[in-house]
């Protein structure tokens, strides 16, 4: 098929790219009069909510700013519009590494005890949350099906019973959510039966989306069966309240993204940031962001990791993805394997 799709591949490299750089939401924590610490985040602001309270709990004389955007809105306010940030945090990996790479971020010295060597990046990104990547899905709409453990169950109870599945398939969109598209490489490079997967879920005319929590009020509100490759941790916040929702963490391989957090170089308040982020490391923060994710990233701050997962390490090996003709050609085959009409 790769062959099949070169011309596709060219094409998209001239495509043109969205401009500006969007918000999606807005918050402060903590007294509205006090400095403020300006952090861009893709993670959503539910998720993360109770860490930034603990944060200004513990510094009163403190605020955060909260932005939330894409990881693609961020990379483009950070690299193209100079935004003025003391704190950047994505999952998308390989977006951060080549935000660092290029001299967008400071180097800073941080008491990190228990921290992987592979959840870090020189003195420049730093890990804070491992989060698995798992695949959701309603138990009402399987009732009678057994829920699948793994990849080739999976396929073959959607295409067992395609009536079912028709237009309830949901994924991210590769080609407007950084996060997606990182995701799709990966399955591209461990496994061939994606692409059979991506082809069932062509047939079927699966939704694509840019973001874990609309895919997951979709799922909720019974428009969707099955979300494949959401982040855990959004769907926790859900979960002991929704007996409907059920997380299966393939029994193949499931991947879990390291979430990662950069002080821009330039920052208006470099001590805020690092303040911040020390806090984030630390043992409270880290027990927090651990109930969320559902694994630990600093060991005994929360449940070990499983056998079948399979963190991503914090290397140079992740500037691979930004290449502009790798990227082009894998979201045409994907195209391809969509299109099944």
């Amino acid at each position: 098929m790769r062959h099949a799709v070169i011309a596709a591949a060219l094409t998209l490299l001239h495509l043109a790219p969205a401009a500006g750089f969007e918000i999606e939401s807005e918050s402060i924590f903590g007294d509205e009069s006090a400095p403020r610490i300006e952090v861009l985040s893709t993670t959503d602001t539910a998720a993360f909510a109770p860490v930034l309270t603990a944060f200004v709990a513990r510094h009163p004389g403190r605020a955060i700013r909260y932005v939330q955007a894409s990881s693609s809105e961020i990379q483009r306010a950070v690299a193209e519009e100079g935004a003025q940030f003391d704190l950047v945090i994505s999952s998308a990996m390989d977006m951060q590494m080549k935000l660092v790479n290029d001299g967008f971020a400071a180097s800073v010295e941080l008491a990190a005890p228990g921290l992987p060597a592979w959840a870090r990046w020189r003195d420049q990104l730093w890990g804070i949350a491992l989060e698995p990547v798992v695949t959701l899905a309603s138990r009402s709409a399987f009732a009678d099906l057994p829920l699948p453990v793994n990849r080739r169950e999976l396929i073959a109870t959607l295409r067992e019973n395609a009536d079912r599945f028709q237009g309830r398939i949901a994924t991210y969109d590769p080609q407007v959510s950084g996060v997606g598209y990182f995701l799709t490489a990966q399955d591209d490079q461990v496994s061939d039966g994606f692409w059979r997967l991506a082809e069932v879920m062509g047939r079927l005319d699966a939704r694509l989306y840019c973001c874990s929590s609309d895919m997951i009020d979709d799922l909720r509100s019974g428009d969707l069966a099955v979300v494949y490759n959401v982040v855990a941790s959004y769907a926790a916040r859900f979960r002991p309240d929704d007996p409907d929702l059920v997380r299966i963490a393939a029994e193949d391989y499931t991947f879990a993204i390291v979430r990662s957090a950069f002080l821009p170089a330039g920052a208006p308040d470099p001590e805020g940031g690092r303040e911040l982020l020390l806090f984030l490391l630390s043992g409270p923060a880290q027990r927090l962001i651990a109930e969320t994710s559902g694994v630990a990233l600093v060991p005994g701050t929360g449940p070990a990791p499983a056998p079948q997962l399979r963190p991503i390490r914090l290397d140079a090996g992740l500037l691979v993805y930004g290449d502009r003709l790798r990227r082009a050609g894998l979201l045409a085959e994907w195209q391809a394997a969509l299109n099944q009409r």
